[in-house]
Protein backbone atom coordinates (compact mmCIF):
# COMPACT_ATOMS: atom_id res chain seq x y z
CA UNK A 1 0.00 0.00 0.00
CA UNK A 2 1.41 3.21 -1.08
CA UNK A 3 0.47 6.74 0.92
CA UNK A 4 0.93 9.79 -1.00
CA UNK A 5 0.06 13.06 0.64
CA UNK A 6 -1.70 15.71 -1.83
CA UNK A 7 -1.42 19.30 -2.18
CA UNK A 8 -3.91 20.21 0.49
CA UNK A 9 -2.73 19.25 4.18
CA UNK A 10 -4.26 16.19 5.92
CA UNK A 11 -5.26 14.80 2.16
CA UNK A 12 -4.28 11.80 0.98
CA UNK A 13 -4.09 9.53 -2.22
CA UNK A 14 -4.08 5.81 -1.34
CA UNK A 15 -2.62 2.85 -3.64
CA UNK A 16 -3.19 -0.64 -2.93
CA UNK A 17 -1.20 -3.52 -4.07
CA UNK A 18 -3.69 -5.87 -6.22
CA UNK A 19 -2.98 -9.75 -6.04
CA UNK A 20 -4.68 -11.23 -8.77
CA UNK A 21 -4.92 -14.58 -10.76
CA UNK A 22 -7.19 -16.92 -12.61
CA UNK A 23 -9.65 -16.86 -9.29
CA UNK A 24 -9.95 -12.77 -9.16
CA UNK A 25 -8.43 -10.38 -7.45
CA UNK A 26 -7.39 -9.65 -3.57
CA UNK A 27 -5.99 -6.34 -1.92
CA UNK A 28 -6.39 -4.51 1.03
CA UNK A 29 -7.76 -1.46 0.93
CA UNK A 30 -7.61 -0.80 3.92
CA UNK A 31 -4.97 -0.75 7.00
CA UNK A 32 -5.13 1.06 10.32
CA UNK A 33 -1.64 1.25 10.81
CA UNK A 34 -0.41 2.43 7.68
CA UNK A 35 -2.89 5.10 7.28
CA UNK A 36 -1.78 5.93 11.43
CA UNK A 37 1.86 6.00 10.53
CA UNK A 38 1.35 8.43 7.66
CA UNK A 39 -1.41 10.63 9.34
CA UNK A 40 0.22 10.23 12.62
CA UNK A 41 -3.33 8.94 14.47
CA UNK A 42 -5.66 6.34 13.98
CA UNK A 43 -8.61 6.41 12.49
CA UNK A 44 -11.62 6.53 14.64
CA UNK A 45 -14.02 4.34 13.09
CA UNK A 46 -17.47 4.69 13.77
CA UNK A 47 -19.94 4.81 10.73
CA UNK A 48 -19.25 3.28 7.31
CA UNK A 49 -21.67 4.42 4.53
CA UNK A 50 -22.19 3.26 0.57
CA UNK A 51 -23.22 5.67 -1.87
CA UNK A 52 -24.70 4.64 -5.44
CA UNK A 53 -25.18 7.35 -8.20
CA UNK A 54 -25.93 7.35 -11.55
CA UNK A 55 -23.36 8.75 -14.32
CA UNK A 56 -22.97 12.60 -13.61
CA UNK A 57 -24.20 12.92 -10.16
CA UNK A 58 -22.47 15.39 -8.14
CA UNK A 59 -22.47 15.33 -4.13
CA UNK A 60 -20.99 17.32 -1.99
CA UNK A 61 -18.75 19.65 -1.00
CA UNK A 62 -20.10 17.99 2.21
CA UNK A 63 -18.26 18.91 6.22
CA UNK A 64 -19.13 18.72 9.43
CA UNK A 65 -18.54 21.37 12.34
CA UNK A 66 -14.90 20.82 13.64
CA UNK A 67 -14.51 19.78 16.31
CA UNK A 68 -15.37 16.71 16.08
CA UNK A 69 -15.56 17.30 12.62
CA UNK A 70 -15.89 14.57 10.34
CA UNK A 71 -12.25 12.73 8.95
CA UNK A 72 -12.73 10.42 5.81
CA UNK A 73 -11.44 7.54 4.11
CA UNK A 74 -13.10 7.06 0.88
CA UNK A 75 -13.42 4.40 -2.53
CA UNK A 76 -15.06 3.47 -5.18
CA UNK A 77 -16.14 -0.62 -5.07
CA UNK A 78 -17.72 -0.23 -8.32
CA UNK A 79 -17.49 2.60 -11.69
CA UNK A 80 -15.61 5.67 -11.57
CA UNK A 81 -15.68 8.47 -9.07
CA UNK A 82 -13.68 12.16 -9.77
CA UNK A 83 -13.55 12.35 -5.46
CA UNK A 84 -12.76 15.66 -4.69
CA UNK A 85 -11.56 17.29 -1.62
CA UNK A 86 -11.80 20.92 -1.18
CA UNK A 87 -9.88 23.07 1.34
CA UNK A 88 -12.44 25.65 3.37
CA UNK A 89 -10.72 25.75 6.68
CA UNK A 90 -10.34 29.67 7.03
CA UNK A 91 -6.90 30.65 7.35
CA UNK A 92 -5.54 27.89 5.77
CA UNK A 93 -2.61 28.45 3.32
CA UNK A 94 -4.55 26.17 0.54
CA UNK A 95 -7.46 27.66 1.56
CA UNK A 96 -10.42 27.75 -1.52
CA UNK A 97 -8.41 25.39 -3.46
CA UNK A 98 -9.57 21.53 -4.44
CA UNK A 99 -7.53 18.12 -5.22
CA UNK A 100 -9.27 15.49 -7.58
CA UNK A 101 -8.62 12.06 -7.49
CA UNK A 102 -9.95 9.40 -10.06
CA UNK A 103 -11.30 6.37 -7.94
CA UNK A 104 -12.38 3.16 -9.87
CA UNK A 105 -12.61 -0.52 -9.72
CA UNK A 106 -9.82 -0.86 -11.79
CA UNK A 107 -6.92 0.77 -9.67
CA UNK A 108 -9.11 1.13 -6.24
CA UNK A 109 -7.22 3.82 -5.23
CA UNK A 110 -9.00 5.07 -2.02
CA UNK A 111 -8.93 8.81 -0.45
CA UNK A 112 -8.37 10.39 3.10
CA UNK A 113 -9.78 13.65 4.09
CA UNK A 114 -8.99 14.66 7.74
CA UNK A 115 -11.73 16.93 9.73
CA UNK A 116 -12.31 20.08 8.92
CA UNK A 117 -11.99 19.53 5.04
CA UNK A 118 -14.75 19.20 2.21
CA UNK A 119 -15.67 16.14 0.54
CA UNK A 120 -17.58 15.98 -3.02
CA UNK A 121 -17.62 13.51 -6.03
CA UNK A 122 -18.97 13.14 -9.44
CA UNK A 123 -20.07 10.01 -10.70
CA UNK A 124 -18.26 9.13 -14.27
CA UNK A 125 -20.26 5.96 -15.05
CA UNK A 126 -23.97 4.50 -14.01
CA UNK A 127 -24.09 2.48 -10.57
CA UNK A 128 -20.77 4.20 -8.96
CA UNK A 129 -20.80 2.79 -6.12
CA UNK A 130 -18.72 4.48 -3.15
CA UNK A 131 -17.83 3.21 -0.05
CA UNK A 132 -16.51 5.30 3.04
CA UNK A 133 -15.55 5.18 6.56
CA UNK A 134 -16.11 7.65 8.96
CA UNK A 135 -15.00 9.29 12.06
CA UNK A 136 -17.72 10.34 13.53
CA UNK A 137 -21.15 9.07 13.20
CA UNK A 138 -23.56 11.27 11.39
CA UNK A 139 -25.10 14.13 13.43
CA UNK A 140 -27.58 16.45 11.44
CA UNK A 141 -27.23 19.56 13.40
CA UNK A 142 -23.49 19.41 12.77
CA UNK A 143 -23.60 18.81 9.10
CA UNK A 144 -22.62 21.79 6.35
CA UNK A 145 -22.83 21.81 2.63
CA UNK A 146 -20.88 24.36 0.42
CA UNK A 147 -22.73 24.71 -3.32
CA UNK A 148 -20.44 21.87 -5.47
CA UNK A 149 -20.61 24.51 -8.36
CA UNK A 150 -19.90 27.84 -6.81
CA UNK A 151 -18.10 29.86 -9.27
CA UNK A 152 -15.39 30.58 -7.22
CA UNK A 153 -14.43 27.24 -6.46
CA UNK A 154 -14.12 26.58 -10.03
CA UNK A 155 -14.37 22.60 -9.25
CA UNK A 156 -13.75 21.36 -12.99
CA UNK A 157 -16.58 18.87 -12.64
CA UNK A 158 -16.85 15.79 -15.52
CA UNK A 159 -20.35 16.00 -15.83
CA UNK A 160 -21.95 18.39 -18.63
CA UNK A 161 -25.13 19.14 -16.14
CA UNK A 162 -24.32 17.74 -13.04
CA UNK A 163 -27.49 16.17 -10.95
CA UNK A 164 -27.77 17.95 -8.13
CA UNK A 165 -29.51 17.31 -4.84
CA UNK A 166 -32.14 19.40 -3.53
CA UNK A 167 -29.85 19.82 -0.99
CA UNK A 168 -26.73 21.31 -2.45
CA UNK A 169 -28.47 22.80 -5.47
CA UNK A 170 -29.46 25.29 -2.71
CA UNK A 171 -26.32 25.56 -0.62
CA UNK A 172 -24.32 28.52 0.33
CA UNK A 173 -21.18 29.36 -1.78
CA UNK A 174 -17.70 29.37 -0.58
CA UNK A 175 -17.70 33.12 0.47
CA UNK A 176 -21.75 33.05 1.91
CA UNK A 177 -20.72 30.19 4.36
CA UNK A 178 -17.44 31.99 5.45
CA UNK A 179 -20.03 35.07 6.50
CA UNK A 180 -22.29 33.31 7.72
CA UNK A 181 -19.28 31.69 10.62
CA UNK A 182 -20.09 28.08 9.10
CA UNK A 183 -16.55 27.33 7.60
CA UNK A 184 -14.44 25.29 10.00
CA UNK A 185 -11.41 27.33 11.33
CA UNK A 186 -7.57 26.04 10.33
CA UNK A 187 -6.05 26.88 13.55
CA UNK A 188 -8.76 24.51 15.35
CA UNK A 189 -8.48 21.58 13.01
CA UNK A 190 -4.98 21.58 13.37
CA UNK A 191 -4.92 21.62 17.08
CA UNK A 192 -7.56 19.22 17.25
CA UNK A 193 -5.84 16.99 14.57
CA UNK A 194 -2.24 17.33 16.82
CA UNK A 195 -4.23 16.11 19.98
CA UNK A 196 -4.83 12.76 18.42
CA UNK A 197 -1.60 12.58 17.34
CA UNK A 198 0.67 9.20 18.65
CA UNK A 199 3.99 9.20 20.20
Amino acid sequence: MKIRPLGIEGAYEITPVQHGDGRGVFLEWYRFDTLAAEVGHPLHLAQANISISAGGVVRGIHYADTPPGQAKYVTCTRGAILDVIVDIRVGSPTFGQWEGVRLDEVDRRATYLAEGLGHGLCALSDDATVTYLCSETYEPARERVVHPLDPDLEIAWPAARPLLSPRDAQAPTLAEAGDRGLLPDYAICREYTDSRRIG
